[in-house]
């Protein structure tokens, strides 16, 4: 009995002998992305990423853009204007442009929104949830905080795996003091570019890239905010729950940098500059492949909620505001929201 059961044994570590080479030179799945949206430099950047990698690319091989949705903006000039050569040069990496976008949906295993204008996101986010596939969402996540709020909502209803992020976050200095170079991060003072939309709360459009920085250091948990803004310049302070406080300039005029210094219990670090658009397109590759959002919903809507607070402090002369006091009135819009979305 022994006898055979060595023998039995040794035929079975055989066989997994034989098997393991198959199991490691096994590629990983393809995927074939979707995109919507053709307004924005991210849309031919992202694709010529993915496109051009080889097979072989342990990190984004495997993952292709095939097909565009090109209808993003309806009114605004910088983004409507770019879509007539952005469709040709995104033809010439392969992707095919269609103009239906459920048909999009159903022939896709993921989907990039990379519409620049964040108003219709919530609309066109929708069918995506709805056909559970993943979706990366670019910045702006949405034109507003209860649309934001309804997106993560809805995401959760159809238990889609969803995120959003500025490329900003994944650079290599601001991970580094996240993962705890500096020990527990005690403050933050981050800047950037600082444009502002009309059809957008002030700091969405662009200045969303040094507040995503800021919170890529000190994480969630902002309680107060108050606002000092000039026509060139903006002063965002933030208090956070444990009395940590961080800061956001936005530059409209002279050097406009990313960047900013971050401060620890065990030293300080800067943490810029903006490391290009590969870091962040490895985790949107990571994620279609796990499912797993590599920014927590919580995170998100706290940015959101700190940058839609420094409008309201705008709004209130400057003043201090709480940001829960925020995040209420836009849940509850944004809850009316979701229930005439599900017809409730």
């Amino acid at each position: 009995m022994q006898h055979l059961t060595r023998n039995v044994l040794t035929r079975l570590a055989l066989l997994l002998a034989l098997l393991s080479p198959a199991v490691a030179d096994e590629k990983p799945r393809q995927f074939r992305v979707g995109m919507i949206g053709l307004d924005t430099s991210h849309c031919l950047a992202f694709a010529e990423l993915l496109n051009k990698a080889a097979e072989d690319d342990p990190q984004l091989g495997g993952c292709r853009v095939v097909l565009v949705y090109p209808k993003g903006s309806p009114d605004i000039p910088s983004s409507t204007q770019r879509v007539p050569d952005y469709t040709i040069k995104i033809k010439a990496l392969g992707v095919e442009v269609i103009d239906d976008l459920q048909a999009m949906i159903q022939q896709v295993d993921a989907v990039l929104l990379e519409t620049n204008d964040g108003r219709p996101h919530l609309e066109q986010v929708i069918p995506v949830l709805k056909a559970r596939k993943p979706v990366f969402i670019d910045k702006p996540v949405a034109g507003s905080l209860s649309d934001a709020i309804a997106i993560y909502e809805l995401a959760k209803h159809y238990n889609t795996p969803v995120f959003s992020a500025s490329s900003l976050r994944f650079a290599a200095a601001a991970q580094a003091v996240r993962n705890g170079s500096i020990g527990k991060v005690t403050g933050c003072d981050a800047y950037s570019p600082c444009s502002l939309e009309a059809t957008h709360p002030d700091l969405f459009w662009y200045g969303i890239h040094g507040c995503e920085t800021l919170f890529t250091v000190m994480g969630p948990g902002v309680e107060s905010v108050v606002r000092t803004s000039t026509k060139d310049f903006d002063q965002v302070t933030g208090v956070w729950q444990d009395g940590r406080i961080g800061t956001f300039r936005g530059i409209r005029n002279g050097s406009a940098p990313y960047g900013g210094t971050a401060f620890g219990t065990n030293g300080s670090a800067q943490v810029g500059p903006y490391d290009g658009y590969k870091p962040l397109v490895v985790e949107i590759v990571r994620f279609y492949r796990s499912g797993i959002p590599p920014v927590s919903a919580e995170e998100t809507l706290d940015l959101y909620a700190f940058m839609e607070a420094a409008d309201e402090s705008k709004r209130q002369g400057f003043t201090p505001v709480k940001v829960a006091d925020v995040k209420a009135a836009a849940t509850k819009t944004a809850q009316q929201k979701v229930q005439q979305i599900l017809g409730q």
